[in-house]
């Protein structure tokens, strides 16, 4: 019994072994297509005529240092190579593997990709003012995921990214930093893909617009002929901006029974403002020991807008501020969410408002269709930012 619990244990630290115990280098590829493109190549070949082929690996260096590695399996005749900068010549390295783990003499080839995507990004990039900080604005035509960092010096004279860059894939890349004060200060911008090249720096000098949040004491509710019909007495306009962030108490409902038709809210603000965001608080259903935030009225698609004059609420005399759509993080079903959807909601997300808007005094939230399907809005709160001397 001991010899066998012994051999037995032998066997398991071994590891995993070849399928097959072949020797004989199995042939190499041929005829093979180099089709350069941006940051990438893709290969295309001829696989050598080997009963025992296994797969087909490519070895390359990329120009920051990192060493790289694709496999393709003997089913498929190509493969992609990534995260090369396009600013120079490399030369790969194809072997074809056998199920013994036996390497072919390799095939040397020299590839010439095209300028990675993070140059067109950085090339693409403009910079400005906003409220409470700095605006930035790229194209990503390709979608690329990519990091937009934004620098500023440390203690030490360093510059170092913030945590507040920008991580993303969208095509059309608009942001605002914030939490900036309104004096000059000197930044910096670069654009690094997942292989950690990095572009150029650019550097300039920006002064943050100053930005405040509209005192709630000043505003107050204002009822128009077609705004929507509250759910029940026990919630009112007020309710939008009482400082009350949770409870049903202290929400703003629409009334469930009205599916069709104009489901909108208005306020006055106290004075005119050149606004720069409002941050919403979804209502939160407490539903099975959670909070579902993306559920119910809660808003999944709606509309902002401003004006200085009231009339009798058509939306031809009042200006579309913003157009807005709630994502929910997870992308899981209706009615199931997760930590990720829970730390993106419970503190409030900014819907921005673009700075070439008009300054406005009164607002209406749209509510166009919230998480049920339906039109009926539940909010809990509205923060309104902006600056009244802009």
């Amino acid at each position: 019994m001991s010899l066998v619990i012994t051999v037995f244990g032998c066997e398991e630290e071994q590891g995993p072994t070849p399928l097959e115990h072949n020797t004989t280098p199995p042939g190499i590829v041929s005829n093979v297509v180099v089709e350069n493109l941006p940051g990438k190549v893709r290969l295309e070949y001829t696989l050598p005529d080997d009963d025992d082929l296994l797969y087909i690996v490519t070895r390359y260096t990329l120009e920051n240092g990192t060493k790289m590695e694709v496999k393709a399996s003997y089913y498929q005749n190509s493969m992609l190579l990534e995260g090369f900068t396009g600013l120079s010549e490399q030369e790969i390295s194809i072997y074809a593997v056998n199920k013994s783990e036996t390497e072919s003499a390799p095939v040397m080839v020299t590839v010439a990709p095209l300028e990675a995507p993070i140059f067109t990004i950085f090339n693409s990039l403009e910079t400005s003012a906003d409220f409470g900080g700095v605006h930035i604005e790229a194209d990503n035509p390709t979608e690329e995921d990519i990091a937009l960092l934004v620098m500023q010096k440390n203690v030490e004279g360093d510059w170092e990214p913030l945590p507040t860059s920008i991580y993303t894939s969208a095509g059309e890349i608009s942001k605002s930093i914030r939490g900036f004060e309104p004096v000059s200060q000197d930044f910096a911008f670069a654009v690094r893909d997942r292989w950690l090249n990095t572009t150029d720096t650019l550097f300039t000098e920006i002064t943050p617009i100053f930005e405040m949040q509209m005192p709630r004491e000043e505003m107050n509710p204002i009822t128009l002929p077609n705004d929507a019909e509250l759910i029940a007495s026990h919630t009112e306009v007020r309710d939008l901006f009482n400082g009350g962030y949770l409870e049903w108490y202290d929400s703003y409902f629409t009334s469930r029974t009205i599916d069709v038709g104009n489901h909108l809210v208005t306020w006055d603000i106290g004075r005119q403002t050149k606004l720069s965001r409002l941050r919403i608080w979804q209502f939160s259903e407490p539903i099975g020991g959670q909070r579902l935030y993306y559920y119910l009225g809660a808003m999944r698609y709606f509309r902002i807008w401003g004006a200085n004059e009231l009339n009798d609420g058509d939306l031809s005399g009042w200006t579309l501020l913003g157009e807005y759509e709630v994502i929910k993080p997870s992308g899981l079903p209706y009615a199931q969410e997760d930590n990720n959807d829970l730390v993106a909601a419970q503190d409030g997300v900014d819907y921005e408002i673009s700075i070439d808007k008009p300054a406005v005094r009164y607002l209406r939230i749209e509510c166009i269709e919230n998480w049920a399907g339906g039109q009926y809005m539940a909010v809990s709160e509205v923060e309104v930012y902006g600056n009244p001397d802009f």
